[in-house]
């Protein structure tokens, strides 16, 4: 089965090289564990009313290396709770890649996606045609395909249950 199209808005922009996703909750907040709490702690610093505005579905923005740093899962579980369906930058850290790729939650690599998007622009991600449109604006641009793990874990929602799907195809010994 395919992976579904993402559909949503550009909800956020981070335009720094090498932004370490930890300050989405700011380094103080990063081990709350209520996810009400840590995510109403999300973009304080940025955008105090996102939580507001965010819509399921919607999608995040990045530059290049986004991710870079301690890859920790609190920022981006706070944004999956806000409904962030995935994030789309010009390049991911490793670290951070393969953790969020791990929760099954998607990454999309396009060169070029910081000057091809303006906040709030709505935005498809294509999987089949490699290619991430934006509708508000009526343009394309390729990314880069995935490795055929990747998509299978993000498939499957993540490492645990691909794995999971593994042992139950294995044949009996």
């Amino acid at each position: 089965m395919p992976l579904p199209n993402l559909r949503g808005r550009a909800a956020f922009l981070f335009d720094e090289v090498d932004f370490d996703v930890d300050q989405i909750v700011g380094v103080k907040n990063i081990k709350i564990q209520d996810i009400e709490e840590l995510a109403a702690a999300a973009m304080q610093s940025y955008d105090p009313d996102f939580a507001a505005k965010v819509k399921p579905g919607d999608l995040l923005i990045g530059n290049r290396n986004f991710g870079y740093g301690h890859p920790h899962y609190p920022p981006m579980k706070a944004m999956r709770h806000l409904g962030i369906a995935g994030v789309i930058a010009e390049s991911f850290a490793p670290g951070y890649w393969r953790g969020e790729i791990a929760m099954g939650f998607p990454q999309v690599p396009c060169p070029g996606i910081l000057a091809a998007t303006e906040r709030w622009d709505a935005l498809e991600v294509d999987w089949t045609a490699g290619e991430v449109r934006n509708l508000t604006q009526g343009a394309s641009l390729p990314f880069e395909p995935l490795a055929q793990g990747d998509v299978e874990m993000l498939e499957a929602g993540g490492l645990v249950p691909f794995l999971h799907a593994k042992v139950d195809r294995a044949p009996a010994t």
